[in-house]
């Protein structure tokens, strides 16, 4: 991944994720929804995302979410950047989208709420790696018992020798399984066919089910 696609801002607070909204310094929207998610809304069909609403955290313009709402799915787009929403909410809906502003790692944003799956694309390699825990007890909580993470991950977003820079930050399979285990099960993945220029081969799709716990 080349640096103009990293940016330099290096770890961002929710403050500094704003300015780079204010300011267009979003090198990571592509101006469209991620080419995994078309391929894998046709490997599952739209009855993967249950009959709830779907949430997709970290959402920027909503790209995502409006092309989960083309499906007929009622989709919730949570950014921390208030810019980003509002941007968001300026587009004309297709379906039955909405917009808020919130942080998804706060336990009190997510307090009571429930959702039947959970679209994940660039919010997990955005956050440093030491807030991990957060991000896998913030799914957990939100998912009720068969409901579905399914995300794209970017695996391999650095150079050899910047791997420990960031965002985006590198994680492993074995990582992203250790995180959401004992909660889920993984039903499926691949690396997708299909992806920006530059990230061929650097990503992984994944659909993990939320487990009934006793």
């Amino acid at each position: 991944m080349s640096r103009d696609e990293r940016g330099t801002i290096g770890l961002f607070s929710m403050r500094d994720w704003e300015a780079c909204y204010r300011t267009g310094e979003t090198p990571w929207d592509k101006g469209g929804a991620a080419p995994p998610l078309f391929e894998l809304m046709k490997r599952h069909g739209p009855d993967l995302w249950g009959e709830g609403t779907v949430l997709v955290p970290g959402c920027g313009l909503g790209h995502d979410v409006r092309a989960l709402s083309a499906l007929g799915l009622p989709v919730l787009g949570l950014d921390i950047s208030d810019t980003a929403i509002k941007r968001a909410r300026e587009v004309p809906t297709v379906g039955g989208e909405s917009y808020e502003t919130g942080d998804f790692l706060d336990p009190a944003w997510g307090s009571g709420r429930r959702y039947s799956a959970i679209w994940e694309h660039t919010c997990f390699c955005a956050i440093p790696p030491s807030r991990r825990e957060a991000y896998a007890a913030s799914v957990a909580g939100l998912l009720a018992p068969g409901g579905v993470l399914a995300g794209v991950f970017f695996l391999t977003p650095n150079d050899p020798g910047e791997e420990e820079t960031g965002p985006p930050f590198n994680v492993t399979i074995e990582e992203l399984d250790g995180w959401f285990s004992p909660c889920f099960e993984r039903l499926d993945s691949w690396v997708p066919d299909t992806a920006y220029p530059g990230r061929e081969g650097r990503e992984w799709l994944a659909v993990y089910r939320r487990l009934a716990l006793t």
